[in-house]
């Protein structure tokens, strides 16, 4: 829930905030290896920072938060990294869930679920289901996402309701077959660990994004680094294709 004291204190300005902020967390391997430990430390670590930035954005104001946790493309990495992140998932689940819902957030899933477990299926519907009336942050997290399949499979699905008469063929029709149906564009987009590339992330959602990229390992993207980007965000000057 908004807190206006809490955006006062990182001398943040209320109407300069985004509205949607999409985040690529990047970096958990390579932190993880600078300290002479395995990359599945990284993600325990990184998994750890999810729940500040998440408050943080809730008591900011920040209307979405999307974060991409897990690509179509991240089933190629070892399995013993793919099962602990899947792990990971449905701990911040079964710990966090209860938090997220005193807080009035809005927790959903976007991305193919049928290559997810039943158990996380479960924890994911139940957690969807008891954070769905609430009106504060949405809190999007995209497993098992990319954005080119989303953007064929919302194409088949339009097309296929039109040949049906069942819809017009328009951009809003379009967008209400995406996974991020009813959510605004993203605003805000952050990728960690200096890489400079989109990574197959909500490519239609991001058509007038600010990007904004840090050197920052995730693990080490805390409340304070996450201030400095919402600061350079809010002297951005957004033209949307005017002038």
């Amino acid at each position: 829930m908004k807190d206006i004291d809490w955006i006062k204190r990182y001398g943040l300005e209320e109407d300069t905030l985004p509205g949607h902020v999409g985040i690529i967390m990047d970096g958990n391997g390579r932190w993880a290896r600078n300290r002479h430990m395995p990359r599945t430390f990284g993600h325990k670590k990184g998994a750890e920072v999810v729940r500040d930035i998440v408050l943080s954005s809730s008591k900011f104001g920040v209307k979405a938060l999307t974060i991409f946790a897990f690509s179509t493309e991240n089933w190629r990495r070892p399995k013993d990294e793919v099962d602990t992140i899947m792990t990971l998932l449905s701990q911040y689940l079964r710990n966090e869930i209860a938090a997220l819902n005193e807080n009035d957030v809005v927790f959903r899933v976007i991305g193919d679920r049928s290559g997810l477990s039943k158990m996380l299926l479960q924890l994911i519907e139940e957690s969807e289901e008891l954070t769905r009336n609430n009106t504060g942050l949405r809190f999007n997290v995209a497993i098992n996402y990319g954005s080119q399949a989303e953007i064929l499979n919302a194409a088949f699905a339009l097309a296929k309701d039109y040949k049906e008469g069942k819809t017009a063929l328009d951009r809003e029709a379009f967008e209400t077959r995406l996974y991020t149906s009813g959510l605004p564009m993203v605003d805000f987009l952050i990728r960690t660990s200096g890489e400079l590339r989109i990574s197959n992330f909500l490519l239609y959602q991001i058509a007038y994004a600010e990007l904004y990229f840090t050197d920052a390992y995730w693990p080490d993207f805390n409340t304070e680094r996450y201030v400095e980007a919402l600061k350079d965000y809010s002297h951005r000057n957004r033209r949307f294709g005017g002038v």
